[in-house]
């Protein structure tokens, strides 16, 4: 059951995370989300087959460490946003920004509602804070497609910028594989560290030994 709570919790966060982006281009001017259909919490507008069932269903029910996955991309037209300097920064950092607030919040639930709600309920605040905070955390690190990287591409000044949008280029040419293959090394090398962290923010934020 805590298997089945986790995997549904990621899905709904990752679908979360795509919607923030949305709202983000269109609260900045672009109605391009809106009209695709996007600024929705209905699963049907966002699952991608591979990235939100397949593979999050096979971290979780394997026990891994490493909570991720991915839905449609939004769709969002940058030379319609009215700020041309951050817009797209703004909208990059939107989702991972959205899932560390979900964090924070379903966090202090842990921590001040401990005593008053029901074991249930803090159980499954706790699963809501941890998969938000690896999901957040993960999508900020500077690899592309992840948004850390949109946003640290956009934000940089153009002559710095077009380097690494070359390189985001030859990486998208490769399609799913040079997800993967970041996936594969990363689980290897750093999902360790990273997960100590995510649980060290847990303690922080909810007070409650990880």
């Amino acid at each position: 059951m805590a298997t089945i709570l986790s995997l549904v919790v990621l899905i709904i966060s990752i679908i979360a995370h795509e919607v923030a982006h949305g709202y983000a281009a269109d609260a900045q001017g672009d109605p391009t989300p809106r009209l695709a259909g996007r600024l929705t919490m209905n699963p049907l507008s966002h699952i991608d087959p591979m990235g939100s069932i397949i593979i999050p269903a096979l971290l979780v029910f394997s026990g891994s460490s490493m909570l991720f996955g991915w839905a449609k991309p939004v769709p969002y037209n940058p030379y319609n946003l009215r700020n041309k300097r951050w817009g797209e920064t703004f909208v990059a950092i939107a989702g991972a920004a959205t899932n560390l607030l979900l964090a924070l919040l379903f966090g202090l639930i842990v921590r001040f509602g401990a005593a008053t709600l029901p074991p249930a309920a803090i159980s499954l605040a706790a699963t809501i804070t941890f998969v938000n905070l690896f999901l957040g955390l993960f999508n900020l690190i500077p690899f592309p497609p992840l948004d850390g990287f949109t946003a640290l591409r956009s934000a940089l000044p153009w002559h710095l910028a077009s380097g690494l949008n070359r390189f985001e280029q030859k990486l998208r040419g490769a399609g799913i594989l040079s997800l993967l293959l970041f996936l594969i090394i990363f689980s290897y090398l750093f999902v360790g560290p990273f997960f100590n962290l995510a649980l060290w923010l847990f303690s922080l934020i909810t007070g409650m030994s990880a």
